[in-house]
């Protein structure tokens, strides 16, 4: 197999709220090379890195909105989320724990820092990324999936070294837990100093790794805590060594190659499908919820 090489390391540029509960970097589509189109299927990505959040009565965070034609994947790392959408899907993501909610034809969405970790605060750390539909599958209705830690497909490294978290796709035949509508490859390699992990996707696929703890270097480059790296298209394999104790979140995608039109919450492939999202979002179309 072909080594697949790193197209560039990202640092996180500087961090913005979205409403008041997640500081989030922003890496697609805003980094350089990183818009929607280069970066095909995922076609959003924040990353709420490690924030201190006082306590408070009221709890943080954003609340009734709308998101059509794609849908969102929350990674909790630190501090916990409670959310609900007018399909009826909801519940709480506890650290560790991944919301998967395919928005598809349209739903209301709500999310905030968990009742009672809210009047406590503490450290908060999470990932939001967008993944795009397929035409067809834009039409189809909205679907939610709560990924629980201790249900989490894992494989173990060897000698004990870590574990590689399958939360979608697979890794050497462990397969994870999330439905997905195109391939999708997701993980948390959660490894010691000193470890070794080999990767590989077909050539082809968009694939990100972003270093939560510690330090890595992928194909001997180094790419420190918080930042990206981008990987090549070209290519199948690369190996992560790990220099300092480290979780880092992979992911791989085969593109969709269709049209994007984006709009605020709606990603679809026209403008007049856009138009038309608007019309069916002021219509009542999505739903209703408090």
């Amino acid at each position: 197999m072909k080594t697949r090489n790193i197209k560039q390391v990202v640092k996180p540029q500087p961090a913005h709220f979205v409403g008041d509960g997640f500081r989030v970097h922003n890496f697609i589509p805003s980094m350089p090379n990183m818009n929607m189109q280069q970066m095909d299927p995922f076609i959003m990505f924040d990353y709420n890195s490690k924030y201190t959040f006082g306590p408070s009565e009221i709890p943080r965070g954003v609340g009734v909105h709308t998101h059509k034609g794609f849908e969102t994947v929350t990674i909790a790392y630190k501090g916990r989320v409670e959310h609900g959408d007018s399909s009826g899907g909801g519940g709480i993501i506890g650290e560790g724990d991944v919301q998967w909610m395919t928005a598809a034809s349209g739903v209301l969405h709500k999310e905030f820092h968990e009742t009672e970790w809210s009047k406590t605060g503490g450290e908060f750390q999470m990932v939001q990324l967008w993944v795009n539909l397929k035409r067809e599958d834009k039409k189809g209705p909205a679907k939610y999936q709560a990924i629980e830690h201790d249900k989490m497909a894992k494989y173990t490294l060897p000698n004990g070294e870590g574990v590689i978290e399958v939360i979608a796709g697979d890794y050497n035949g462990t397969k994870g837990t999330a439905s997905t509508f195109s391939p999708i490859h997701m993980y948390n390699l959660k490894a010691k100093v000193g470890t070794s992990t080999n990767f590989s996707f077909p050539s082809g696929y968009t694939t990100l790794l972003l270093v939560l703890e510690g330090e890595v270097k992928v194909n001997g480059t180094v790419v420190a805590t918080d930042h990206v790296a981008h990987m090549e298209r070209e290519g199948e394999e690369f190996t992560v060594e790990v220099t300092k104790d480290a979780v880092v979140l992979v992911i791989s995608g085969e593109p969709l190659n269709e049209p994007i039109a984006h709009y605020g919450p709606f990603v679809m492939n026209t403008t007049d499908e856009l138009v038309q999202a608007v019309d069916d979002f002021n219509s009542g179309k999505f739903g209703d919820l408090a």
